[in-house]
């Protein structure tokens, strides 16, 4: 049984602003639905990506800004970040100070070292940037996918 990932829920306080935000990003619009009881669900996908976000009011009870590294994967992070910047947010670019894999998911910033990868390996590589609210993004470099990964 296949199992993707579709949607995944953002707290925000503030729907108009955070739309407007992701919107700013190039996030493709899919619905922006309001009930007659105040819901409203608003759902977005980034650019490329078979996976959507979703927030709005009455949907997720979860503290604004409370999201920690949703990652999207992008084929350059210094593109991306340039990218970013162009749509006046501000992200950083890091890596692993360890020269290991996976350091853009070490809870703190100690482990990093700033800019992208020395070797420019594949999943080492990130940049970091939070929405209105504070909720925190990561973008990981991903130029050739690890065995089994499409």
């Amino acid at each position: 049984m296949d199992m993707k990932l579709e949607v995944v829920v953002v707290p925000v306080s503030d729907v108009d602003r955070a739309k407007d935000f992701y919107k700013r990003l190039r996030f493709r619009e899919d619905i922006d639905f309001a009930g007659d009881d105040g819901y409203r669900v608003v759902q977005l996908t980034p650019p490329g990506s078979g996976c959507s976000i979703i927030f709005g009011r009455g949907v997720t009870s979860a503290r604004p800004g409370s999201m920690d590294r949703l990652v999207l994967a992008v084929n350059d992070v210094d593109a991306a970040r340039d990218e970013l910047r162009s749509h006046g947010v501000e992200a950083k670019v890091f890596h692993d100070a360890g020269g290991g894999l996976g350091g853009g998911f070490l809870a703190g910033t100690e482990a990093h070292a700033p800019g992208p990868d020395p070797q420019r390996r594949s999943y080492a590589s990130y940049a970091s940037f939070s929405d209105p609210d504070g909720n925190a993004w990561l973008l990981q470099e991903i130029k050739e996918r690890l065995p089994g990964r499409g």
